[in-house]
């Protein structure tokens, strides 16, 4: 890599900063309802990103509050991570995170770790006795149904960083096709298998001290 050369890292975050979904976490928690019929119509494609999280969420009557508390013990955060986020800072990599999830459990999340200063792209949410309301604004402010990770993704690559992307699931194979290079974590999500099966170059990790052990090769 050239020296002066931008790097930035554009990391998901359920399933891939922490171990399990948190949104699936709480869709199970507190919907009214099967939500599962309607992630299965998102895993066959049938439907967006965006149909998804408005169907499911709009299940979801519990406040803000309620259900932060609920998660908090319930968290836990892949291996790693803090160490790595510590080395983006010492290097000079601009790390940020862009993840179908809702904005605002993973920024109380970050700020427990002590990490607020992250930059966090996500579903923006609105709490209204009948249900949560979501929508995934895109980099120009445009409200997105889908490809809201990848417009970042190409943002960044327009920009002239050399973008290396982390992640786990179905929605972040689009992305990770377009970055330099791709790390997929090998417990979750099906991005390991899309990448292999679409001949997208993909390193696989069990924690973030694998992906730590990989910055020298940037």
């Amino acid at each position: 890599m050239v020296q002066s050369q931008k790097t930035l890292v554009q990391c998901d975050f359920d399933g891939t900063v922490t171990v399990e979904d948190i949104s699936f976490m709480l869709l199970d928690a507190f919907t009214d309802g099967d939500w599962r019929q309607w992630e299965d119509e998102y895993a066959s494609g049938r439907i967006s990103v965006g149909r998804f999280n408005s169907e499911v969420f709009g299940m979801i009557r519990a406040d803000r509050e309620v259900m932060l508390d609920y998660i908090m013990d319930r968290v836990v955060i892949r291996p790693g991570f803090v160490e790595f986020v510590a080395l983006c800072h010492q290097r000079g990599f601009r790390l940020v995170i862009v993840s179908n999830g809702l904005q605002f459990y993973i920024e109380r999340i970050l700020g427990d770790l002590g990490m607020a200063d992250i930059e966090v792209h996500a579903a923006r949410t609105r709490f209204f006795p009948e249900g949560l309301r979501v929508e995934y604004m895109g980099p120009d402010g445009t409200v997105l149904d889908s490809g809201f990770k990848e417009s970042f993704t190409r943002l960044f690559l327009a920009d002239g960083y050399r973008v290396v992307y982390i992640g786990d699931g179905r929605s972040d194979f689009a992305p990770a096709s377009l970055c330099h290079q791709a790390f997929a974590a090998v417990d979750s999500g099906s991005l390991l298998t899309r990448c292999r099966e679409g001949n997208v170059d993909c390193h696989p990790f069990a924690d973030f001290h694998d992906v730590v052990g990989a910055i020298d090769t940037w």
